[in-house]
């Protein structure tokens, strides 16, 4: 437990953004992590869940506004299973397209609600906006990424939904500590991101409605 605590310290030792302690937070920086959060939840919810409560109970941060439930052994203990789940559960083929079929129910929600913790202590104006903000990322970022899946399984062999997740992975890991440690980067990145999947979004779709389309009966001679 020593161990895992001084990771954790050290962890929040890298991460200004979420060091609140004595430090006043402008309104941009708390909206560049409602975005951030938001953004994550579409892509990885569980393990930014487990991550967050974990350095807000083992890391000496402080979370801001209504996060510091995230930091309750419940619901470190649901989202730590829910993350061993999902890291298996997203590298079978069609099992992910289910998966995230399901998760359009969760990571679009959930994303709002953490954006709108990050604003619980602003008023109850920027506590909407933040999760009008948060739920659009996710929804943003869920739909890229199962949209993406859905193409994948069209191909017969498996190492492709390997490769895509631990990609979705690394991407997660990167984007967290840009969020963390270049909140000015990071939110240049998210711009990109979102265009990026807007346009990927449009022709992945494009592309499954031909493969899915029925195909027109040869007409008798």
């Amino acid at each position: 437990m020593d161990t895992l605590s001084g990771w954790f310290a050290a962890l929040g030792s890298l991460t200004p953004l979420l060091d609140w302690s004595g430090l006043p937070l402008d309104l941009a920086s708390l909206a560049v992590l409602a975005a951030g959060l938001g953004w994550a939840s579409g892509l990885r919810l569980y393990a930014l869940v487990f991550v967050l409560g974990a350095m807000g109970r083992w890391g000496g941060v402080h979370l801001p506004g209504g996060l510091e439930v995230l930091t309750h052994p419940w619901v470190l203990g649901l989202s730590g299973l829910m993350l061993f789940t999902e890291f298996f559960a997203d590298k079978l083929p069609w099992l992910d397209s289910l998966w995230d079929a399901l998760h359009t129910f969760i990571r679009i929600p959930a994303g709002a609600a953490l954006a709108a913790g990050v604003m619980g202590d602003q008023g109850a104006a920027l506590q909407l906006a933040g999760a009008l903000l948060g739920g659009s990322l996710a929804a943003g970022t869920h739909f890229a990424k199962a949209t993406a899946r859905a193409a994948l399984n069209t191909s017969p062999e498996p190492v492709s939904n390997v490769l895509a997740s631990f990609g979705e992975d690394g991407i997660f890991i990167g984007g967290l500590w840009l969020m963390f440690n270049n909140p000015l980067w990071f939110a240049f990145g998210l711009v990109v991101f979102v265009l990026c999947a807007i346009v990927l979004i449009v022709l992945l779709w494009r592309f499954l409605k031909r493969i899915f389309r029925p195909r027109p009966r040869p007409t008798a001679v």
